[in-house]
Formats: structure tokens, C-alpha cells, sequence
């Protein structure tokens, strides 16, 4: 199975991007995407369903923010929108999609760039996210998380930690969640295949950082511990222009 986790900024505008075209040759069983943008309706549902893919999006309330969705060649036995908790639910910012005892998520987590309120939004989420998948793993124990998590864990995933420190997205309690994180049970997917440094997701549109490499990675596969004899590959995939982020890819024997 091949999975694509893809934070498009906007579903609308990565698809005048070329967005369709890369999918067709990308070829994924399952996509994940974050920050979509767009309700339902303002989304041309016909040409992914002409590519084999079931819909499922996941809106937020406040048109033109946020919001998830899973794209799905396999038809899943159930599809969950939401966490439960009407804050985090009203943003579109978590699906889940069943297959069997497989669970695949795409999540967006929230951004503390913007000060200081929404920085602690951000810490508040990381408690219940971190809690409500607790909860969920003693269920769901097969569990690939897909998304932008909006953190770096470590310096070589960042093009600067020593200025980016007091960052939100690189703050040392933020850093420190990740890490608590993933010794939970969990694997940094691209990490468990790739050492390299200077392998990012994300590149502010400021400053030509791209063309330059001054990223950051802020986009995981993270995949539950009990799946860890699947896993075939990781990839990220700078190569698509459609974002301020690009694609990642996982591929597992499932």
C-alpha cells in the first residue's frame, strides 16, 4: 500500500497548480491531505472519482480555513470525522479512515505562528491529541498518523535551529512532544529510512527559501510500532510544485 500525505494550502489552488495530473502518476492507493480550503461542494469531486478515488473531506466551519480529507482507492469499512471535541472538530482537523485492523489518519495540527493565543490553542491540542490517540491505539493499535504536524523534532530538520529556537513550530516543549510522541509507540517513518539532513517539507514563500533549501520538516508519516515489519519505504517528494509544503510518501506490505 501506498500512501501520500499532502498539506495542498488549498485544494483550489493546487489543483490550477497541475495538482490533478501529479496524482494520476503518482498513483497512491490512499492520499491524505491537509489544509484543503474548501467545502465539499466547491470541490471537483468527479475528477478524483475519475482517478478511482473514494471522498472523504472533512471542512472546517469557517470557509476557507483548514480542513482534511483522505482520498481512497480501497473502500474503507468506516470513515470517522473528528475527535470528538467540538474546538479541534470545528476546523476540519482530524479523519480517520478503517480498513480491517488498519487505520489510517490524515491530521493538520494547528499553527502558533500567528502569537501567543493561538501558540497555546497549539499546546492544548498537542495534550488532547496526544491522549485521544492513546485512547485510540488500545483499539486501533495498526495506526499510520499522515499530516502536518506544524513542529521540527530535531536540528537536522530544520535549515536553522540556532535562530529558529524561540520559533513556534521549533520550540523546545513543542520539540519535546514529538519526541514523547513518538517513543509512544510510534515511527518517524522518513526517519526510519533516511539520515540525511537538509530534507524538508515546508519552505516560507518568502525570500525565494525553496530555491535556497531553508526549510523545514513538518510533514510525517508516523506509523505505529506494531506495523514496523511492514514498512517498505519513505520518501518525501520536493519535486511537486503545487504548495508552500510538498508531498511524502510511506509504502508498507499491507
Amino acid at each position: 500500500m501506498k500512501i501520500v500525505s499532502y498539506n495542498v494550502n488549498g485544494i483550489r489552488a493546487a489543483i490550477r497548480k497541475g495538482l490533478l495530473d501529479w496524482l494520476r502518476a503518482v498513483d497512491a492507493d490512499v492520499i491524505c491531505l491537509q489544509e484543503t480550503k474548501a467545502q465539499p461542494e466547491q470541490i471537483p469531486l468527479f475528477e478524483f472519482e475519475e482517478m478511482g478515488y473514494l471522498n472523504y473531506w472533512f471542512s472546517a466551519i469557517r470557509k476557507g480555513y483548514s480542513g482534511t480529507a483522505i482520498l481512497t482507492k480501497v473502500k474503507p469499512d468506516q470513515v470517522v470525522m473528528g475527535m470528538e471535541i467540538e474546538k479541534y472538530d470545528s476546523e476540519g482537523r482530524f479523519i480517520r479512515a478503517d480498513y480491517g485492523d488498519l487505520s489510517i489518519v490524515s491530521v493538520y495540527h494547528p499553527s502558533g505562528s500567528s502569537g501567543d493565543e493561538r501558540q497555546a490553542f497549539k499546546m492544548q491540542w498537542l495534550d488532547d491529541f496526544y491522549d485521544y490517540v492513546d485512547n485510540l491505539k488500545k483499539a486501533r493499535p495498526n495506526l499510520i498518523i499522515s499530516g502536518d504536524y506544524n513542529i521540527c523534532h530535531k536540528p537536522i530538520d530544520i535549515h536553522d535551529p540556532i535562530r529558529n529556537a524561540k520559533s513556534s513550530g521549533f520550540l523546545p516543549e513543542e520539540r519535546e512532544w514529538i519526541g514523547k510522541f513518538i517513543d509512544s509507540g510510534f515511527i518517524d517513518s522518513f526517519r526510519y529510512f533516511n539520515e540525511e539532513p537538509h530534507k524538508y517539507t515546508w519552505w516560507s514563500y518568502r525570500a525565494n527559501a525553496r530555491a535556497k533549501n531553508l526549510g523545514w520538516r513538518i510533514d510525517y508519516h508516523m506509523v505505529s510500532r506494531p506495523l514496523e515489519n511492514k514498512l517498505k519505504r519513505a520518501l518525501i517528494l520536493p519535486d511537486a510544485y503545487h504548495s508552500d509544503h510538498c508531498p511524502l510518501t510511506v509504502e508498507l506490505d499491507v
